[in-house]
């Protein structure tokens, strides 16, 4: 089964969550044979379309597994100094194609090597096994009857890994010259990348859209992230009924649904619209609908319709911009408060979904000062209006079994933390 290698962005779970999610909506078989905080190895039943690169809000890399050896040989090469196992390494590589693969139309080549190792022990050392892998790769040039460099690390940098930026503007996808080395506990992978992030397209979403709200504004890449999350796909019908100035319909109107937004303010309903109208014109989407209408939660069947929508993506309010770290009586005001809020939407999201329909829907997560979790208590709420929770993970998708795997299945939301605010986003998944 072919397997590619998928290096997550800075919320390794909310990645991998999306990345299952986002294959499951499509149907298409999988298994993750190996997770870590450090990459993830998929394999598939068919070969894997790079294509869906654009589409994914957490993933930096993707990479095409060339050759795969037993992490013992690089302990043996890099922890006990054996020459043989360095030579076994050295006959992977070759064995690889790697080499063969890379554009050699330039006068000298230039190429990169990343290392990415879930080993505590070698990732010390991840940095004399780029300058050994870069160098194999160099010798083998050398047999083309071509000169060569590898992209290097200062020895202040922390990771021996190229960024998606360095990539991107190296052109090393392009050239297919960026070699991926993934440290596995018990195995290891060799790949090169065949697709990178490109965090302009999300700058250019976020930044130079019309109309901007910088106060209590959602990231597009974590918008991506949770249309995935929803199941949304081409052609369904995706609500947002606190659509603010439209983040989430951009990002599920680039998906190819069909987005409708609800705002009670009548600034947000005329902002969402002239970015979904820029979005139409800059992306070319001449057969996207959309609509954004103002109103109440309390209204929302009046304006959308009993049982007509498919996937449900929002974030409604999530209390006040906090200078400080609050305290537990503080933070537990902040929730009651909001309770009438979130119970009123779940009553009336359940109303407008169809059957089988998802929500996808952030509450706040507040770490009080003495480092104790308050949170929205709607799982009771969801269950009694009708809603199944589902859990991010499915068991029968993991080879791997260890401590993270029982962590992984015992998850009911996700976490996205961001160190710069003072109340962080808890994202459920419930399904009609």
């Amino acid at each position: 089964m072919p397997k590619e290698i998928f290096i997550s962005g800075k919320n390794w779970k909310l990645s991998l969550a999306e990345l299952t999610s986002f294959f499951n909506a499509r149907e298409t078989k999988f298994n993750v044979e190996f997770f870590s905080k450090e990459f993830f190895v998929f394999s598939f039943e068919k070969n894997f379309w790079v294509s869906a690169m654009p589409d994914l809000g957490g993933t930096i890399k993707i990479g095409e597994e060339k050759v795969g050896f037993p992490t013992q040989a690089i302990r043996e090469a890099f922890l006990g100094r054996n020459k043989q196992a360095k030579k076994q390494i050295m006959e992977a590589l070759a064995s690889s194609g790697l080499v063969d693969e890379i554009d050699k139309s330039a006068e000298k080549l230039f190429f990169g090597v990343s290392v990415y190792c879930a080993e505590n022990s070698l990732r010390p050392l991840s940095g004399n096994i780029q300058r050994f892998v870069g160098s194999a790769i160099k010798d083998e040039l050398k047999g083309y009857g071509k000169k060569s460099q590898f992209m290097g690390f200062s020895e202040d940098r922390q990771l021996a890994q190229l960024s998606h930026v360095e990539v991107i503007k190296k052109n090393l996808v392009e050239t297919k010259s960026e070699i991926l080395l993934c440290i596995g506990r018990e195995e290891t992978w060799v790949g090169r990348t065949v697709a990178v992030h490109n965090p302009f397209e999300f700058q250019k979403r976020d930044v130079y859209k019309p109309v901007q709200r910088k106060i209590f504004a959602m990231p597009p890449r974590l918008a991506r992230i949770m249309v995935n999350l929803s199941a949304c796909t081409l052609g369904k019908v995706l609500l947002d009924p606190f659509c603010g100035v439209g983040t989430v319909l951009q990002e599920a109107m680039l998906e190819g649904a069909n987005v409708v937004g609800v705002d009670v303010n009548p600034w947000c309903v005329q902002a969402a619209t002239e970015n979904l109208e820029w979005l139409k014109n800059e992306y070319s989407l001449h057969n996207a609908e959309f609509r954004v209408l103002q109103g109440d939660i309390g209204r929302l069947p009046e304006k959308v319709g009993q049982e007509m929508i498919d996937c449900i993506v929002t974030e409604p309010d999530l209390g006040p911009a906090l200078r400080e770290v609050p305290t537990a009586p503080c933070a537990l005001k902040i929730i009651e408060k909001l309770e009438p809020l979130f119970f009123g939407l779940i009553e009336q999201t359940y109303k407008v979904l169809k059957k089988d329909g998802r929500l996808v829907l952030v509450t706040p997560y507040i770490v009080t000062r003495s480092g104790k979790a308050i949170t929205m208590p709607i799982v009771d709420k969801l269950e009694k209006t009708g809603y199944k929770i589902i859990q991010p993970f499915a068991k029968n998708t993991f080879s791997q079994t260890d401590v993270r795997y029982e962590e992984l299945m015992s998850m009911y939301s996700l976490l996205e933390v961001d160190e710069r605010h003072k109340v962080s986003r808890q994202i459920h998944i419930c399904q009609k």
